[in-house]
């Protein structure tokens, strides 16, 4: 994410800036920036088939339905798996489940740390001291490694249980990062006279500081969604994945357990690897554009 001004490119237009004409502002030079719309196309495109698409293909994704190792044709559009059972099935049922990895873990992730990071930056003391602490310590836990341990002893693992972990372990910068904006902003003139009203801590985070950080809270939790997904399909890939469904890294594991490159069978591997590279990228992409947006110094005119 690239960032000059870490004030207004936060925050945007001072404070006293109608709300509505922030609006119609960043809306003229959203529906102009390439990259937000071409990044946002295609993860709703992606969306649509993980909604729509399970209930459009009426085979389950796990079960034999054809003959063995057919190429795509009419009757089974991705063809089907060693043992015949319909890729496309599994497909839509992976990006559905994709992005409810994206939403949970993401969407935890941003929770943890906005709290965390609010607190620590606003009240500072001995409860900052406290809390970034805590995020040091979780910060230097090799994620990676925690997370293979508790799926490899894990003897059910659902989709979930693995947004759940993956949000638990992915909070660490985003509560540093707000922490440091909250600094900058808590000295503003507007937060001074909220507290000086009365208005209790909670309020001033809620009313005052955060939304003047809501476009940097919007592009972290899109950068928290694909590196969610990421994260997923890693742990899916190597054998970890969720043992009662189907995602798209477990799609690629299967097809590189069965040998579907060797066999020739590209339509087993290409489809969701091509997904989560889709997806991803689409995101980072639609967040660059963002960036473009929501800071005066990065828009094209």
């Amino acid at each position: 994410m690239t960032t000059t001004d870490p004030i207004t490119a936060i925050t945007g237009p001072d404070p006293g800036t109608p709300p509505v004409t922030v609006r119609r502002e960043a809306l003229y030079f959203a529906v102009r920036n390439g990259k937000l719309l071409l990044g946002a196309g295609i993860v709703a495109i992606f969306l649509l088939i993980g909604i729509i698409g399970p209930f459009l293909v009426d085979r389950p994704p796990m079960e034999y339905v054809g003959q063995p190792m057919m190429p795509p044709d009419g009757k089974y559009w991705l063809g089907t798996t060693t043992f015949g059972q319909d890729v496309l099935a599994q497909f839509v049922h992976g990006v559905r489940n994709a992005f409810v990895v994206g939403l949970l873990a993401g969407g935890l992730a941003a929770l943890i740390g906005m709290v965390i990071g609010f607190v620590a930056g606003y009240r500072g003391g001995l409860a900052d001291e406290i809390l970034n602490m805590i995020t040091n310590v979780v910060l230097v836990i090799p994620t990676l490694a925690v997370l293979l341990i508790i799926n490899a002893y894990l003897g059910i693992r659902s989709v979930g249980m693995q947004a759940l972990f993956i949000g638990l372990t992915s909070w660490p910068w985003v509560a540093r990062a707000i922490r440091a904006q909250t600094f900058s902003l808590r000295s503003r003139d507007f937060v001074d006279l909220a507290r000086l009203s009365g208005v209790r801590t909670g309020r001033i985070i809620l009313r005052e500081i955060a939304p003047n950080m809501s476009s940097y809270l919007f592009m972290t939790f899109i950068l928290l969604f694909g590196s969610s997904i990421l994260i997923a399909s890693s742990l899916d890939f190597i054998g970890l994945g969720p043992t009662d469904g189907v995602s798209l890294g477990v799609m690629l594991n299967h097809a590189n357990q069965w040998s579907a490159l060797h066999l020739g069978m590209w339509w087993w591997f290409i489809p969701p690897g091509a997904a989560i590279t889709a997806i991803v990228g689409a995101l980072y992409v639609a967040n660059v554009g963002l960036d473009e947006v929501f800071n005066p110094k990065l828009r094209e005119l």
